[in-house]
Formats: C-alpha cells, structure tokens, sequence
C-alpha cells in the first residue's frame, strides 16, 4: 500500500513537469527551429503581398531585411517576455503565470494561420514577437516552478527537465517541418500555428496540478493551501520537516519584500550570486552552440550530404541535445553541478579546436570535412551535458524566495540580448575570421569552466536555506559567522 501511495505521488510530481515543460520551454525550442522550414516559402509570400499591393516586387535585399525582422522579432519578444516574467510570477504566482501565458500563444496562432488568406505579412511579424514573449515568460517561470516544487534530493533533476523539453521541442520542431510534413508550400501557415497545440495540451492539465509550495507559504503565507501541495507531491507521509525547512526560509524572509532587478546589483549580499548568475548566463549565449546549428547545413552541403537528405541530418543535431539533456537529468544529483558546468566548457573548448584545424585543414585533405561532421555534434552533445541545463537552474538555486524573480528576469533579460545580438553578429564574424570563426567562442567556453571552478558553490543536496548561509559566508568572509543577512524593510511580497 505504501509503495501504491509512493508511486501515485511520483506520478504527480512527473505530470506537473510534463504539464510545465510542454507549453513552457518546449515552445521555446519548439518555435525556434520550426522557423527554419519555411523559409524560401515565406519570403516568397512577402514578395508576392507587397507586389499585390504597390504592384512592383520587393528588391533582393529588401526581401532579406524583411525576413530578418520576421526571424529577430523572436528573441524581441522574448526579452519582454523576461521583463515580464517577474512581476507575473509574484503577483499571478508560479501556475497561473504559466497558464495566462498561453494567451499569447493562441493569440500568435490565430495570427499565423489566417495570414496567407488575409495578405498581410505584418501579422506573421506580429505573430513571431507574441511567441518570442510567450518563450520568455515561460523559460524564467517554469524552472522556478518546478524548482520550488520538488525535493531537495531531486531538484536539480526537476529544474533540468526544462532542458529537457527545450531540446525536445527543437527536435519536433525540425521534424515536423519536414517536407513530408508541414513543411511544404501551402501548409506553411499551419506550421506556423501548430504551436497552438502544446499551449492546448497545458491549459487542459497544468490546472489540475498544485502551485508552488513555497509560494504558497512564503509569499501568500496560506499554510494550510501549501501543506495541501505538499501532501499532493509527496503524499501523506512525514512532511514535518520539509514543512520546517520553509518555516525557516519563510522566518528569513520575514521582513522583506520582492527585490526589484536593479537592486540585485545593489546589494554585496548578492555580489556571489549576481556575479555567477552574469557570467554564466552570457557564457552559454556566447558560447557558440546556436552559431553551430546554423554553420550545421554549410560543413554538411560541403561533405557530400545531400541536399535533400540535410534536412534529416540537421534533426540529429537536435537530437543530440535532447540525448545528452537526458543524460544530464539522471547524472546531475550525481555528480552535481559544478562537474556538469566544467566538465561540460572544457569538452566545448575540445571539440571547437578540432573542428577549427579540421576546417583550416579541408582544401587539403578531404576527410576533415568528416571530423568537422562528428565535432558538429561532440560539440553539441558537451553543450547538452552541462551548460544547456545547469545555467538554467542557477537563477532558482543561488537566489532565495524575494530575490528569485527579479534573478529570472535579469537572467531571461540577458540570455534574449545575447541570442539577438549573436544571431545579428555571427554572419559578419564568419565573414570576417573565416576558418578561425570559432575562436572567439572558445574563449569563452575557457573562462565560463574556469570561473565555475574557482567561484560558483556547489548546491546539491542543499535545501535553500543551506544555500543561502553558504553564500552568506562567500559574500562576507571575514565576518563571523552568523545567521542569514536580512534586511529590515517592510514585506509586500506583491511588489516588485
């Protein structure tokens, strides 16, 4: 009986990831790569409504501007959508936000669906802009949800399943913009759209799933609603000291009000947690991963893939990342984070340098186009393993209950920023070093696994309140060691 009540409970806990992660991250991976199909088809479309309309076609370079608002609006939206993220998930908490969220979605949808037969190129725009909000929502607000809803002992397994779904959303959406598929010449619009149906799939489930605990307790101060939460995910054994655990963080708190975004800089309470939050959140923008999905097609087009079988080969990129974000999951309450991160930049650095050789290397020997192939995805599969997941934790684990949702918005701020401005800079970069493109990025991944090694804590295992008086103690080390810095401002959790 008791085994029937654990596994009815675990179950729980699995549906609340799934309900979270299929119309959360998995729309960002999801809206991401389905763009990419239909490209020629779209940029046709705008042609012909702007001939339509003035009677004259769009000049070559003009047609490329156009698309690239379409394809740089996306990461517009999403930054705000972080900007949002914040004051929803305080004032709507962590459910609700995620659920609201999906109005944009169908509001994008509609957009889509109805642009061909109305003529109008904007609302693919506008249509693009809503789903980039919809993303940035949702990559801040899920990992706290999931991160403040699961055990210590599995925490880093829940917050990584938001890598999870990112990848897995990748992956579908290159499947289903398959010509075979959605990703033909009249069937354009409803690719665009069917990112309707995970945002349908959320709304039936996520309301009958509980909210945060600790949002429940801390922020809202229901005990009786967080207890019926906690009961709900962990079933009816001893919560006792789980339910301490929050009473300490809640008296810790006390006193306190929602941190606004400017004042994490403000404070040297939160210099370690800023600091590391910052740096590896542009290292896994900077990092060169998104620039290899887009070099993918060119070293497969030049190996002898082809052409209508890159397509295919371009699905196994993201299928690597979905392989090894899995991987990740299991490994993390393992080895733990600070493994993960290093571990992860050092094969980074590996894999680029070889893959920089092999592409100095390929009008003499034809075979480096072969190992330039097979460090595509080695590159890929480091990225997975550590960065792709772990950074996306740090905003939850390093930061306590008033101080988190100004930390996700400052981290989805800076990942959004960092995704326009490499997306804008990479064609001029490429340009510019030629074979030596990647350089720069394997910079990058150098320091992002030296400063994970001399500066970022370990948190696994660590209820937040551990977290907290470690970090307490990095940030102050020559004070004695004493009870969690608080601050003596009025609480109005509400307000950010």
């Amino acid at each position: 009986m008791r085994a029937l009540r654990r596994l009815i409970q675990g179950r729980i806990l699995l549906l609340t990831i799934c309900a979270a992660g299929i119309g959360g991250t998995f729309q960002f991976g999801y809206n991401l790569s389905v763009i990419n199909a239909p490209t020629s088809y779209i940029q046709a479309f705008t042609n012909e409504t702007w001939q339509a309309r003035t009677g004259e076609p769009l000049p070559d370079h003009l047609v490329l501007l156009m698309w690239s608002l379409i394809v740089s609006l996306y990461p517009l939206g999403g930054l705000f959508g972080a900007l949002l993220a914040g004051p929803l998930a305080i004032t709507l908490g962590r459910k609700k936000s995620l659920l609201v969220n999906n109005i944009f979605v169908v509001s994008a949808a509609i957009l889509f669906g109805f642009s061909r037969k109305a003529g109008s190129f904007e609302m693919i725009m506008l249509g693009r802009l809503l789903v980039g909000v919809n993303a940035g929502v949702s990559m801040n607000i899920q990992p706290m949800y999931l991160g403040e809803s699961a055990p210590k002992e599995l925490r880093g397994a829940v917050a990584m399943s938001s890598a999870i779904f990112t990848a897995l959303g990748i992956v579908m959406g290159q499947v289903v913009g398959l010509r075979e598929l959605l990703g033909g010449p009249q069937a354009w619009p409803l690719l665009l759209a069917s990112s309707l149906v995970p945002g349908a799939l959320q709304l039936a489930s996520l309301p009958l799933l509980p909210e945060s605990p600790r949002y429940l307790l801390i922020d809202c101060g229901d005990t009786e609603a967080c207890l019926a939460a906690l009961r709900r995910l962990r079933g009816s054994g001893d919560l006792a000291g789980e339910l301490e655990e929050l009473e300490e963080e809640r008296a810790a708190c006390q006193g306190c009000r929602a941190r606004r975004p400017w004042e994490l800089f403000q404070h040297r309470a939160l210099r370690r947690q800023v600091t590391s939050l910052v740096v590896l959140g542009s290292a896994m923008e900077l990092c060169g991963n998104d620039s290899v999905y887009a070099y993918a097609s060119s070293v497969f087009r030049k190996a002898g893939v082809p052409e209508a079988k890159i397509q295919y080969a371009i699905i196994g990129t993201g299928s690597c990342e979905l392989l090894t974000a899995v991987v990740s999951c299991v490994v993390i309450e393992r080895v733990g984070r600070r493994v993960l991160l290093i571990g992860g930049y050092s094969l980074m650095t590996c894999w680029g340098s070889i893959f920089t050789v092999a592409l100095c290397l390929q009008s003499s020997f034809p075979w480096t186009l072969y190992l330039a192939m097979a460090c595509i995805f080695a590159f890929i599969l480091s990225f997975g393993i550590g960065p792709a997941g772990v950074t996306g934790i740090l905003a939850t684990e390093l930061f306590d209950q008033m101080a988190r949702p100004a930390a996700c918005m400052v981290c989805g701020a800076l990942m959004w920023i960092m995704l326009f401005l490499v997306g804008l800079g990479f064609p001029f970069i490429m340009e510019a070093l030629s074979h030596y493109l990647y350089v720069p990025f394997l910079g990058v991944c150098v320091c992002g696994a030296i400063y994970t090694g001399l500066f970022l804590p370990e948190t696994k295992g660590k209820t937040f309140q551990e977290i907290s008086e470690e970090l307490h103690r990095l940030n102050f080390p020559r004070r004695a060691q004493g009870p969690t810095w608080r601050s003596l401002e009025v609480i109005q959790s509400t307000e950010l």
